[in-house]
């Protein structure tokens, strides 16, 4: 069990996120859990600077669907970053298996294959209660911390990208 709380980091060591532009792509299924996930990102990337109009926000129906939704910023907008926001929760079957391994391995394909940071914000928990507990509850949002990674990898690509420019 996580004993962190996925809200708490050192402000200071959050890059300026003003000149970024974000994609979140938000789960439909358990919306209680994702709609809480996605507030608490847009919340953090305003804290650090990103305006409104660079937050672009869409859902699909499942969290299956998250890595095509993905894909669609990646390949129809100007985004420096997707944040992928969803929750599963273990069930009786292997379902549960499934869908984790499908969207984990999505994510990873869609930052290999466009070169851009992919967030895996996704809840693979137990129950609804720890569901609930990392969705701003007594172990914070991973919304936040998904927001966060978000913008330390756009700040981290541009370093590298200005570096290169400079040789």
């Amino acid at each position: 069990m996580a004993t962190k709380n996925l809200s708490a980091y050192d402000l200071n060591s959050v890059p300026d996120g003003k000149d970024m532009k974000f994609g979140i792509v938000v789960s439909e299924w358990n919306y209680e859990i994702t709609g809480a996930l996605a507030r608490g990102a847009v919340e953090t990337l305003k804290k650090h600077g990103v305006k409104d109009d660079d937050i672009l926000v869409n859902h699909v129906p499942g969290s299956f669907e998250l890595t095509l939704g993905g894909q669609f910023f990646a390949e129809y907008t100007d985004v420096d970053s997707i944040i992928l926001l969803g929750c599963v929760i273990q069930g009786e079957t292997r379902h549960f298996d499934f869908i984790c391994q499908g969207v984990a391995k999505g994510a990873t394909d869609l930052n290999i294959k466009y070169n851009l940071p992919v967030i895996f914000g996704i809840l693979t928990t137990d129950n609804q209660q720890q569901a609930l507990d990392r969705a701003g509850g007594k172990l914070g949002n991973k919304g936040d911390e998904a927001a966060v990674t978000a913008i330390k990898m756009v700040s981290l690509q541009k370093n590298f990208e200005s570096e290169i420019q400079i040789e």
